[in-house]
Parts: structure tokens; sequence; C-alpha cells
């Protein structure tokens, strides 16, 4: 944070034209990362000015030594607008909405026995969207890219068994249910199951380097 680059120095430092490091940090000014000024340079900003909801700034963090941390601060994110979402999905849902959660589901049994885990993540994406869309809430639905990655990271850096749990599938189809039979209040319920059990297999894997710390009392 705060050091000072120069695009003759990210080219020389990487072996890249001056075009390319241009565009390179047009990238990271686009999520926060620098800030490029003339006769300044290219200074790398603190965390509070990062887009931190931008799916790629989410997939380079998931990358990093704070792996564990972010993906618990993502689930905390998660339980305050998915369960939400699908109490809302309940009472707005269309009807091809419904199918869908319904197929997205069978298609988690069907690729979770086979243990074909990137199936899985798929189907296990197109429900979490759907339900975003479902909610009618358009700031809802604009995040279901950020909840793609949260799924897609906890996949990537094998924290899924072989086989999916079957009680958060068994969860999953509840959601599904409970949307197309307009019961809101389970529909809420499981779903805050669902992402609870996500974040618990985050904790169990890294123990205390999942713990985030509290803030200023």
């Amino acid at each position: 944070m705060g050091s000072v680059l120069t695009l003759e120095g990210i080219g020389t430092e990487y072996g890249v034209s001056r075009s390319v490091a241009r565009e390179a940090v047009r990238v990271l000014e686009s999520m926060g990362l620098v800030a490029s000024r003339r006769r300044v340079g290219v200074t790398v900003q603190p965390r509070d000015g990062w887009h931190l909801f931008d799916p790629r700034v989410i997939v380079w963090r998931l990358e990093g030594v704070d792996r564990a941390r972010q993906l618990v601060s993502l689930a905390e994110l998660r339980r305050g607008i998915e369960p939400e979402a699908a109490a809302l999905a309940a009472e707005r849902a269309s009807a091809e909405q419904c199918r869908a959660l319904a197929t997205a589901v069978s298609d988690m049994v069907m690729t979770g026995r086979q243990g074909d885990l990137a199936a899985y993540l798929s189907a296990d994406q197109l429900f979490h969207h759907t339900l975003l869309e479902a909610s009618g809430n358009d700031m809802f639905a604009a995040l279901s890219g950020l909840v793609a990655e949260a799924l897609e990271g906890r996949t990537h850096h094998h924290l899924m068994p072989s086989q999916p749990n079957s009680e958060a599938i068994d969860l999953h189809d509840e959601v599904a249910r409970a949307v197309r039979h307009g019961d809101a209040a389970s529909a809420e319920r499981a779903m805050r199951a669902i992402i609870d059990e996500a974040a618990a297999a985050v904790r169990s894997q890294f123990g205390p380097e999942a713990e985030l710390e509290a803030g200023p009392a």
C-alpha cells in the first residue's frame, strides 16, 4: 500500500511493452487497486478504496494468503442477502423461475452422485443466480456474480468433498419447494442453513485463519 510504480518500471520488471503495462494499470484502476496521476506515477491504494464487490477483486483475494478470511467474509455477506432473497422469491418467482430452480436441484443431485464437481458447481451457481433474480430485487440480482465467485472459490480451493454433502443438496431442494409453494419463512430458513453449512466447512478446514477480527469498539 502506498508504493509508487511507473509504466517503465512495470514494463521492465514484467518484460512487457508500455502499451501492455498501460492497459494493465487501466484494469487495476477500474478495480480501485491503484491510482495513476501524471508526474506522480501509479500508486497502490489502501484496501478501503478497493472495489470489493468486483468479481475480479474477489478472485484475486481468493488466490492470496487471506483466502480463508475472504471466504468467511463472503459467507457473512451472503447470510445478509440470500435468505431475504429466498423469502422474496417465494412471493415473486415466476413459474419459469420455479422450474429453473427445480432443474438446478435435479442436476445437483445427479452430478453430486457422480462426483462431477465442475458440473455440480455450474448447477449450484445457476440455482443461486436464479434465486437472486426471482427475488425481483435488481440490487440482489446484481450480486449474482459475487455469489458465483464465492461458490467457485470453495470448489477451486478444494473445500468441497469429493461427493457433495447430501444434506446441503436437500436444503437446496427445500428452498426450491418453499419458493414454489410461496412459503417465505421456510425458504428463508433453508437458505440460511445452506450458507451456515458452507461457512462451517471453511472454518473447519482453516481453523483460526478463518476468524475475522472484531472492529473498533
